[in-house]
């Protein structure tokens, strides 16, 4: 109790002097009146979640912009893609850094890892190992054996899913449960050699080791950057664990490392004692660093994140994808309809196929910008004062942008509720998912752009593709319409996609 009165004196005197100052300077964005000392954090306490008691401040301000005083951490909202530009373009050195987060020092393993450290040395270093050694062109296509060997499991436990105990299930097939293995499949086969922690399943299945990882990693994920008190209270970090977030993450994270930390250790004995010799995974290439070496932690470190920045984005998309689809026949047939002409019925969809699916990637874009994984990026820090949109953005700010407001932004798209594929077919060029003007936001820009944009939107492509032409889908027998609800929480949908499989290619293409 003392610590925290303690703070709020400190808040008090700060709060004091920025004030003074602040009626000399270029207004703030608009925002909520805040309370001295602790801003407007009362108030984001009782209005969950966070990210929808933004949104709707905006909304009923009328605001592209909005700032949020949490503490003394002025946190900035913006859903315009002009403004978000300006943010990460035109002023992307002043914030190119991470703040200091609770979440976001765990996960990373103390600032050991890339994607969410603060700016150092020792995030310039591992950002040149990952696009060297670890993302660059080279290393994606020596892995690509390990992808496609995931894309054949695929089928194969989808097809394994129509006919086992099919007088119980039915054939009917949990979506949710085929994207979010699979991207972790893929992650875990190229990291570490298997896709596998224990033995699986009879049926090509998860087991109970991995069903486990998943909810883990998707807890770390819903708590990353979730608006914690302690990231706006900094004496109160380690003391006190006010919401409960830093116990929630503590926990998730040790469940998910406990499988992918042994194998680390297992693997540098091997190195070590001559038994490994050959570099086949990217484990074995993270170990084999030499310039300069990286230590068990780091590697560890990195690896989790790796995890967690494959399985966000393809889990999240892809669900809402087929769950569009199936309501929409139309599309779905145009979308068969695109498979057959350019793969035909008598092969699988390759990464070869790629650039000629474009209503396929058009597919993924829509969802990607109809129903983003998170509601924020993540968060960039002003490293000093400057002046956006008109704006002042004070040294410290953390800046966030809405994937939800700019992916539904009416004055962008029209009609934005509607999933509508042609938006983003247009000239017969080739789709991309990445959109580098931000009308939407799905792997980001700038300095802290995603390093795994090429591996990102394959593995969501291929996810895809594979589904739509190895099978047809239906809502259940009962059922006329998939539910498209979302989640209050977050922006999943409210319950998961189950749907009826039927195999439409041929027997022997399916693999056993």
């Amino acid at each position: 109790m003392l610590v925290f009165i303690f703070s709020l004196m400190s808040m008090f005197i700060f709060w004091l002097i920025r004030d003074r100052g602040s009626k000399l300077q270029t207004p703030l964005p608009p925002g909520p009146k805040p309370l001295p000392y602790i801003g407007s954090i009362l108030t984001m306490l009782r209005n969950k979640p966070t990210f929808r008691w933004i949104h709707r401040m905006m909304d009923e301000m009328n605001t592209k912009i909005i700032c949020i005083r949490l503490g003394n951490v002025h946190v900035v909202t913006v859903t315009d893609p002009k403004i978000a530009r300006e943010f990460l373009t035109d002023k992307d050195g002043i914030f190119s850094s991470r703040p200091n987060c609770m979440s976001g020092f765990l996960t990373s393993g103390g600032y050991l890892t890339t994607v969410l450290v603060p700016m150092s040395d020792s995030w310039k270093m591992m950002r040149k190992i990952l696009h060297t050694e670890i993302l660059s062109l080279h290393r994606y296509k020596w892995l690509q054996d390990k992808r496609d060997r995931e894309a054949d499991n695929l089928l194969r436990y989808i097809h394994n899913r129509c006919y086992t105990n099919i007088e119980v299930t039915g054939g009917i097939v949990n979506v949710r449960t085929v994207v979010q293995q699979y991207s972790t499949n893929v992650i875990r086969n190229i990291v570490f050699g298997s896709r596998y922690f224990g033995k699986g399943n009879t049926y090509a299945g998860p087991g109970d080791e991995e069903i486990e990882h998943v909810d883990s990693l998707l807890t770390v994920l819903g708590y990353l950057y979730a608006f914690s008190v302690s990231d706006y209270f900094l004496r109160l970090r380690w003391k006190t664990d006010f919401d409960g977030h830093e116990t929630i993450v503590r926990k998730a994270i040790r469940t998910s490392r406990k499988y992918q930390d042994r194998l680390v250790d297992e693997r540098n004995r091997e190195w070590k004692d001559g038994v490994r010799t050959k570099e086949d995974d990217l484990l074995n290439v993270f170990i084999n660093i030499k310039n300069p070496p990286l230590t068990a932690d780091q590697i560890k470190a990195q690896i989790f994140e790796l995890i967690l920045a494959a399985f966000d984005n393809p889990t999240n998309g892809i669900e809402w994808a087929i769950a569009k689809m199936i309501n929409r026949p139309m599309i779905f047939n145009k979308a068969v309809q695109e498979l057959d002409y350019v793969v035909g019925k008598d092969r699988l969809v390759q990464e070869s196929d790629i650039p000629n699916l474009n209503y396929i990637k058009s597919c993924v874009k829509e969802a990607f910008r109809l129903h983003p994984v998170a509601p924020f990026n993540l968060p960039h820090v002003s490293s000093g004062d400057t002046v956006v949109a008109g704006y002042f953005i004070p040294k410290g700010s953390h800046v966030i942008l809405s994937r939800l407001g700019l992916g539904r932004n009416p004055e962008v798209w029209e009609d934005p509720l509607t999933f509508n594929l042609d938006r983003h077919m247009k000239d017969d060029k080739e789709v991309m998912l990445t959109d580098h003007i931000l009308k939407m936001l799905s792997f980001s820009t700038g300095r802290r752009g995603c390093c795994g944009v090429l591996l990102g939107s394959t593995m969501a492509i291929m996810l895809l593709a594979r589904i739509v032409h190895g099978f047809t889908w239906e809502s259940p027998p009962g059922e006329p319409y998939v539910d498209l609800n979302e989640n209050l929480q977050d922006l999943m949908k409210a319950k998961p996609l189950l749907a009826l499989a039927k195999p439409r290619l041929s027997h022997h293409l399916y693999p056993i």
